[in-house]
Order: C-alpha cells, then structure tokens, then sequence
C-alpha cells in the first residue's frame, strides 16, 4: 500500500471517530461554551405585544405611523487557532497510544464542532521554532488539511519554546480567537508570555500526558536518550536520589503549566494518554458553559 494512501485512511479513520464526536456530544457545548462578539442588527419587524420597547426603530415607526422594532442576532462568527506541539517528547507513549496521536484526535474533534458552527479554524504547529502555519479558513476539506498535517509532519526540531510559539500567534491574530495550546508542558519560561496572551484570546491550555513519565522505575544502570537534544546519556535508576530528583523536576514543569494558566484568567485541562479525553472535555465545556 502507498503511503499516500496510508495517510488516507488514517485521515479517513480520525475523521469518522472525531466527526461523530463533534456531531453528537460537542457541537452543542461548544457553541453554548464560546459565544459570538456580541450582538448584530439583523431586520426590523412590527412590534408585538411583550417585546421590549427600547428596541422599537423610530425612524421606521415614524415613517408607517405604526410601532416597528429593530431584531438583532448573536453575532456568532468565531476564529479558532489550534496550537499543537511536535517536540520530540510528544512521541512517547507507554499506553495504546502515543501523545501526538491523542493531541492529534483532540485538535480534530474541535476542529470539526468549530466547523460545526461555521467558525474559521487555523494551525500552528510548534517546537522551539514555528514549523507551520496555516492561516484560519472554513470548512471540511480545510479540517482535512489539519488533520492530513499533524499527522504526518515531521518538525525540523525536537525542543520546545512555548512562549515563541505563544507570541508568534499573537502576531498572526489581531482579532480575539478561541485558542487550544496542546502539549505536555515540559517547559517553563512561558508564564510572562502567557498572561498577556489571555488579556486578548480566550487560551485553553490542554496537557497530554503519559501516567509512566512521572517516575522513572528502579532498572539499574540505563542508557537513555534525551527525547528533545538526542543526548545520550547513562543513568543509575537504582539510586534513590536520581529518581527522587526526575520526579520533583516533572513535578515542577506540571505545578508550573497548573499556576500560569490559572493566573493569567486561561482554561486548563490534564488529559492521561490512557484517559477518555471525551469526558475531559465536555467536563471542561460544561464548567465554562
């Protein structure tokens, strides 16, 4: 089979489990959840009884010598801008699945009950360094695209630079949007970025993580590579200390993601790789809606 066609069906396949999804469980919560700009003039009817007086159009009631309101209509148009990081440590995965595949189906899910609503969607994927862009624009073969790129791009770099990609974004989108940043947040130095990212767009933080990166097991001396600097390097996982020191440091880099975003006013969610994301997030929808 071509790899073409390989692509294909993996498309295909994300599409039928995520477009379900959108279709039955989120487009609902989505819209209630983020709601248009405002509201819009949309037409001017007879006024009837119980309608709020202070919407009667007095130009128009003057003009036929009878009461004419003005109707008005949730200006619904929305940009969502998916943020998903392809640093090498996403490609871990102990479980069923590794974590670019789960960020993959949830970038899709929202991106088809964004397209559900008729809203733009646009991409960035990001390591230390923007890797692509894809500039918001509607419907499903734009989905398509999205889905086709974060599936089989390979990024140029392994690291992470989460505030670079963060004010890239802020440079592409003048106007507000419903941002989804989607990574493990094994990084720092993003929190300054973050807040004032989250005065304009509404940012989502959603972290994917693999449950057997918290602590690393007793296996004596190993030989481990470094998923983002492909260093390698030898390490004594029989010594207490060594192991007792990778976890406090993971625990830091989580304690970090938790304490940006809840003080820059921003969403966050942790999703377990062996989890239902589904249940994450329409708990996330729910809260906010």
């Amino acid at each position: 089979m071509s790899t073409t066609k390989e692509l294909l069906k993996k498309v295909r396949k994300i599409e039928i489990k995520t477009r379900r999804l959108s279709d039955h469980v989120f487009g609902g919560e989505y819209h209630s959840t983020f709601k248009g700009r405002g509201m819009t003039f949309s037409e001017v009817r007879q006024y009837q009884f119980g309608d709020d007086v202070r919407n009667i159009d007095w130009n128009v009631t003057a003009r036929y010598s009878e009461p004419y309101i003005k109707v008005f209509e949730e200006e619904r148009e929305l940009t969502m801008m998916l943020m998903a990081d392809i640093s090498g440590s996403e490609f871990f995965g102990t479980d069923a699945q590794f974590k670019n595949e789960i960020i993959t189906e949830i970038a899709a899910t929202l991106a088809f009950s964004a397209t559900q609503n008729n809203d733009k969607i646009g991409l960035i994927l990001f390591s230390d360094e923007i890797e692509l862009y894809i500039p918001p624009k509607k419907g499903k073969y734009h989905v398509l695209r999205i889905i086709r790129e974060l599936i089989e791009f390979k990024p140029n770099s392994k690291k992470t630079d989460i505030a670079m990609a963060l004010k890239f974004m802020r440079n592409v989108m003048k106007k507000k949007a419903i941002v989804f940043v989607l990574s493990d947040f094994i990084a720092d130095d993003y929190k300054d970025t973050l807040k004032i990212v989250a005065n304009k767009h509404d940012v989502t933080g959603i972290r994917i993580y693999d449950a057997k990166e918290e602590h690393i097991p007793n296996l004596g001396m190993v030989q481990m590579e470094d998923e983002e600097t492909g260093e390698l390097l030898l390490v004594n996982t029989g010594s207490k200390s060594v192991r007792n020191n990778y976890h406090a440091y993971y625990r830091g880099r989580v304690d970090y993601f938790q304490d940006a975003f809840l003080k820059s006013g921003a969403g966050a969610l942790d999703c377990r790789v062996d989890e239902s994301y589904v249940k994450k997030l329409l708990g996330y929808f729910k809260r906010r809606g």
